[in-house]
């Protein structure tokens, strides 16, 4: 059964990403016990189908409760203890377990017909496949019992019987012991409280100074013993009876319950399906409840190993952002086969280590079963294992130190990591001397390159960042600073390491200029340079990125605005045809008019109107003849709107790289530094930007001189 889950997944993996605090509101949001337990060791699975068929689950109940579709509310009473006392024979159900069995019923009568209600729901319609609709179960016990749970006067005409005895019984009891309190009250033998009860009893409260005189059964006395308790002698012989009655009323409903028992004993299969799909639906349910407060999910779930996801975000972050009125900033990454490793550098609380949570948080939920926070249009394929080592995890007690505890992951991570593992390492090689640590740390991360792994990893170490440049499947990230404003911007960039911006954050939490210039002047001046380099460079890019995206957003309102002029045109100059028609028309109608007033005019009764009528014939005709002759015409063609041009594409600039050679003056495109070539292999080019060199590639620069 173990090998359905994740290899090497332990609560320290748990707890590193913070999956322990997700189990937790999960557990939450379930109804019953065994829900919340499922929650509470919920861990993340291999088996490709399972985990898609928990998934649907999920995506299906997120769907049914978004859509606000007329389905119940698992809400029910686990019935543990019930098929623990139908498996028994003989045994009888208390009245309370008839209770849970009985809304058990009707809740999945409701479920069923929620399901033929809803459509494309076939995961939960698999998961209901064992129970059906049938009245067989609430039926009997309905008849048993009423509303308020108790058992009705008409189960069997023996206990209507003895019920109505008891009433009526009750009724002279009540009249004779009212009529004793009557008569002791007008005597003054009556404490002030005048009656109570005693062992479910009713008793007068007589001052004791009478009770002698009091003929009845003295049931007790109060604590100072100024008051005793007894029952009168009227009704004695009634209450009696009434006690013979309830031990006959007490037999017969045993009686009835044992009967009903039996005929819900036939129905155990289907009661133990129903308790099976009601735990199961209250864990999906739950799953369905967070994934709408999280805002997350159903990724699309390729075969291959790897993600490319979109708009991701940390879900705790968001919670705790919430809470506080803050924006939490969505990250998009990739790891696929030509960038499998993704080492990220940049400023201390930039960014770094959210980042590689997120990654590692969503995987874990993912592969247990739980929708994402991100875009649907994302991809995520499944592990074998998920690897971590992050955050301070010294030992007091057995004085484990950090290097010691990360070399000790280390070693652990060599030895089990493979091309179907996720590793994550935040603040790869630290916790040791800087130089001996980042050369065992580089050593490391060539082994685990070479094992093939899937990773995100964080770091300052500058040959660590080199080294991945170097690689074919690496890929340098960095998380963007604003150096004007000194605060982090919290967004990942592919393509380049990050500066980690240590004297920047360093004045920007209050450390004096002349410290900084001492501490700078400490340090080797390449390294001081070439940090500063990575900071201009990553500054430069942001620019032309914003430039861009402006020039960008120019363009697109540009066409816009022209294709919004093209359709006024095109308006107009339909309106203008319209008009045009309609004065034609006009002006045709008008001189019909006058050609009809002239022979108005013409028109005398008293001569002869032969002339006048052959006239007329003959303009009829001819007009008819000319509008037969203007439908065999073609149509003009109307006169086309004048284009609208759209903004021209301006002239790519001459870099001239088939001038480039060794000594020449160049300089990166996107930025201005100049550097001189000092080396030139195929289209890879070798730059001395002061005392930084690099190699770039030729398509990447200007020619200077």
């Amino acid at each position: 059964m173990n090998n359905i889950f994740l290899n090497h997944f332990d609560e320290q993996v748990a707890s590193d990403l913070e999956f322990d605090i997700l189990r937790t509101m999960l557990a939450k949001k379930c109804i019953q016990p065994s829900a919340r337990n499922r929650a509470n060791s919920l861990c993340p699975l291999k088996k490709r189908k399972t985990i898609i068929k928990l998934l649907e689950e999920t995506e299906e109940s997120k769907r049914i409760r978004i859509e606000g579709n007329s389905f119940p509310s698992i809400d029910f009473e686990e019935l543990d203890n019930e098929l623990k006392m139908l498996e028994v024979k003989d045994s009888v159900l208390s009245e309370e377990g008839f209770w849970r069995i009985s809304r058990a019923s009707h809740l999945t009568n409701s479920i069923l017909k929620g399901l033929k209600e809803t459509q494309n729901t076939p995961r939960l319609n698999s998961l209901a496949k064992n129970v059906y609709f049938t009245k067989d179960i609430v039926d009997p016990i309905d008849k048993v019992f009423d509303a308020k749970g108790q058992v009705k006067d008409k189960a069997s005409k023996k206990l209507s019987y003895i019920r109505e005895d008891m009433v009526s019984l009750k009724r002279s009891s009540n009249r004779n012991f009212a009529k004793a309190m009557k008569r002791l009250f007008e005597k003054g033998w009556l404490a002030d409280i005048k009656e109570g009860f005693v062992n479910e009893r009713r008793v007068l409260a007589i001052d004791s100074t009478y009770k002698r005189r009091v003929k009845g059964n003295v049931l007790g006395s109060s604590n100072t013993g100024t008051i005793t308790f007894i029952e009168p002698y009227s009704v004695v012989s009634i209450n009696h009876e009434l006690e013979i009655l309830r031990d006959d009323e007490r037999k017969e409903v045993r009686k009835i319950l044992r009967d009903l028992t039996r005929t819900i004993r036939e129905h155990l299969e289907l009661v133990m399906a129903y308790n099976k799909l009601l735990v199961e639906l209250d864990f999906i349910w739950a799953k369905a409840s967070l994934a709408i407060e999280l805002e997350c999910n159903l990724p699309t779930l390729p075969k291959s190993t790897g993600l490319k996801i979109f708009k991701a975000y940390h879900p705790l972050l968001v919670e705790a952002n919430r809470d506080l009125g803050l924006k939490t900033h969505p990250q998009s990454f990739e790891l696929s086969k030509d960038g499998r490793l993704l080492v990220i550098s940049g400023p201390n609380a930039g960014g770094k280590s959210i980042t590689l949570k997120t990654v590692g948080l969503l995987q874990v939920m993912l592969q247990s079963g739980l929708l994402v926070p991100v875009n649907s249009a994302s991809e995520m394929g499944l592990f074998d294992s998920i690897l971590t080592d992050i955050g301070d995890n010294q030992s007091i007690d057995n004085q484990l130190s950090t290097y010691s505890y990360r070399l000790g992951r280390m070693k652990h991570f060599l030895k089990v990591a493979d091309k179907k593992s996720l590793l994550l390492l935040d603040e790869f090689g630290t916790g040791s001397d800087p130089e001996l640590g980042g050369a065992l740390a580089e050593v490391f991360f060539e082994e685990l390159y070479n094992k093939g792994v899937y990773g995100v990893i964080t770091t300052h170490y500058a040959n660590i960042k080199s080294r991945a440049a170097d690689l074919k499947q690496a890929v340098n990230a960095s998380m963007l600073f604003d150096r004007e404003s000194l605060s982090p911007l919290f967004i990942l960039e592919l393509g380049h390491p990050g500066s980690s911006f240590t004297f920047e954050v360093a004045k920007n939490n209050g450390i004096s200029s002349e410290l900084i210039t001492r501490a700078k002047k400490k340090m080797d001046s390449r390294k001081v340079e070439l940090d500063a380099l990575i900071g201009d460079l990553q500054k430069e890019k942001t620019q032309i990125a914003k430039l861009a995206s402006r020039q960008l957003r120019a363009e697109v309102d540009a066409e816009k605005a022209a294709i919004k002029a093209e359709k006024a045109t095109k308006k107009n100059q339909e309106k203008t045809d319209a008009l045009n028609k309609a004065i034609k028309t006009h002006n045709l109608d008008v001189t019909r008019g006058k050609k009809m007033s002239k022979f108005i005019n013409s028109y005398d009764p008293s001569k002869s109107t032969k002339k006048l009528a052959s006239d007329f014939i003959k303009y009829i005709a001819q007009e008819r003849s000319r509008i037969e002759a203007a439908k065999k015409q073609p149509p003009k063609k109307q006169n086309e709107a004048t284009p609208i041009l759209s903004p021209q594409t301006k002239k790519r600039p001459n870099h001239r790289i088939d001038e480039i050679k060794v000594g020449s003056i160049v300089r990166l495109r996107t930025g201005k530094e100049r550097g001189e070539v000092i080396g030139l292999k195929a289209k890879k080019v070798t730059v001395l930007f002061g005392e930084f060199k690099t190699v770039v590639a030729l398509d990447k620069l200007s020619f200077i001189k």
